[in-house]
């Protein structure tokens, strides 16, 4: 199994590196399409099994996100992932400033007690898709932060806390 055949996927509130993700998806679309939901989850989470750590006690979170996966790819509708905390993404392939990046945003992190979910994205195709032209690249909560360099702790600590202020505000208009 190739490295390109992991594929990350949100189950709960955490990302997750799944295996086979796309091979296995193709072929339950294949052999399933039309069944019921139940039925649908049951083979997905026997067939990620076989590749893959599925804790018993979220067994059913990762069949919730093994069945929004499948219904993205057979273009049914699903429910949207959920996001809580910051999503913090770093873009490279695997260069030294980009793994710098991703450290020192995880000390930052650290330091301030700061909550959010950290993706390295290294797919060049999924980089591309941000339309940014240099690498390292930081996104937080959907927005460029950074590009082709890794920026002082203190604009790192500036952004993060700036977003986590934002998510505050946003979680008491609504209501949370």
């Amino acid at each position: 199994m190739s490295q390109k055949d992991v594929r990350q996927i949100k189950v709960g509130k955490h990302n997750i590196g799944i295996i086979g993700l796309k091979s296995i998806i193709e072929e339950v679309a294949n052999d399933f399409a039309g069944k019921p939901e139940a039925e649908i989850i049951d083979e997905l989470l026997k067939r990620f099994s076989g590749k893959n750590y599925i804790p018993g006690n979220i067994r059913e979170e990762y069949g919730k996100a093994f069945l929004r996966e499948f219904n993205k790819f057979i273009g049914r509708p699903y429910e949207k992932e959920v996001f809580e905390g910051l999503e913090v993404k770093v873009l490279g392939q695997g260069c030294t400033q980009c793994d710098k990046l991703e450290q020192e945003l995880m000390h930052v992190m650290a330091e301030f007690e700061i909550i959010a979910d950290i993706e390295h994205v290294r797919d060049i195709k999924e980089i591309g898709k941000y339309g940014v032209m240099g690498m390292p690249a930081l996104i937080i909560n959907g927005k460029v932060k950074s590009v082709g360099r890794v920026p002082p702790k203190n604009k790192l600590v500036k952004w993060l806390k700036e977003a986590q202020e934002e998510l505050q505000k946003e979680e008491v208009k609504n209501g949370y």
